[in-house]
């Protein structure tokens, strides 16, 4: 366990160093002091004011700009070590694969989470400072949907560094995945139920698989509950299930997939060659 935590603590100290780093906290940071700038606490919108329409506005954005944040730079993780012979150097040293591996994840994972999470803090104590009511409970659980975001995608960033060995790639390919996720899905499934007639629990079902359509739809159910700005797909989430039940799905499936993708990697990394 020694190890695993230093190979977490040598990541995350190389991750601060990184120039990614202090941009990518920069923008969640800039988003939340964008907001109290443009006065979104001290407006109404549809009923929602206050913080719970600034995190409302947050997490959306949030949904869009975090996977690709983590994807490009985590997918080197691996691949850039191989590239630079850092990982053949680190396994000189008595380092199992499996120490390397998970230690990389968890300081990575520490690099990709707490600058989010930092930032609705901010929001919280300032709204605090100026008398706003603070909804913990909607905080308490964007915090969760943020951590099963952040391992969703880590995972995935890990299972494509093990496996390819040029960054350029590894690039290219977490690009992909972040477009074909965020927006083509969406059309795919709309041309083919417009065009094959396909049952809508069908289409519905396949566009919940995908995380960031079940974060994006989560997020809304905290502040709408009945869904209700989704028009007719939402009586067929409803029915299946509960609200309640559905926002609890949303935090435990993504984990549950980060961590199928990671322990893929990881298998992926063990047995091919490292160099």
């Amino acid at each position: 366990m020694k190890n695993l935590y230093l190979i977490a603590y040598l990541d995350l100290k190389e991750s601060i160093r990184a120039k990614w780093f202090l941009v990518y906290s920069l923008v969640f940071g800039g988003l939340i002091a964008l907001f109290f700038i443009a006065g979104v606490t001290e407006s109404q919108v549809m009923g929602f004011s206050g913080l719970s329409r600034l995190l409302l506005m947050y997490i959306q954005i949030t949904i869009v700009i975090l996977p690709i944040f983590i994807l490009i730079t985590t997918v080197r993780s691996i691949s850039g070590d191989r590239d630079s012979h850092i990982l053949e150097y680190m396994l000189s040293f008595p380092i199992s694969l499996r120490q390397y591996y998970w230690g990389k994840i968890i300081g990575r994972f520490i690099t990709v989470y707490l600058p989010v999470v930092f930032a609705m803090i901010i929001a919280v104590v300032y709204g605090a400072f100026k008398g706003a009511a603070i909804p913990w409970s909607i905080f308490f659980l964007y915090t969760g949907l943020l951590f099963a975001m952040s391992a969703t995608f880590l995972g995935i960033a890990f299972f494509i560094s093990s496996f390819v060995k040029s960054s350029e790639v590894a690039l290219g390919i977490s690009f992909f995945i972040w477009i074909f996720l965020l927006a083509f899905i969406d059309i795919a499934l709309i041309s083919l139920m417009m065009q094959q007639r396909i049952d809508e629990g069908i289409i519905i079902f396949i566009s919940l698989i995908n995380p960031m359509e079940i974060f994006r739809v989560a997020a809304i159910s905290l502040f709408d509950p009945q869904l209700t700005v989704m028009g007719p797909v939402a009586f067929y989430i409803l029915d299946s299930v509960s609200q309640s039940t559905f926002v609890l799905l949303s935090i435990l499936y993504p984990l549950v997939l980060g961590l199928v993708f990671a322990f893929l990697g990881y298998k992926i990394f063990e047995k091919k060659d490292l160099v």
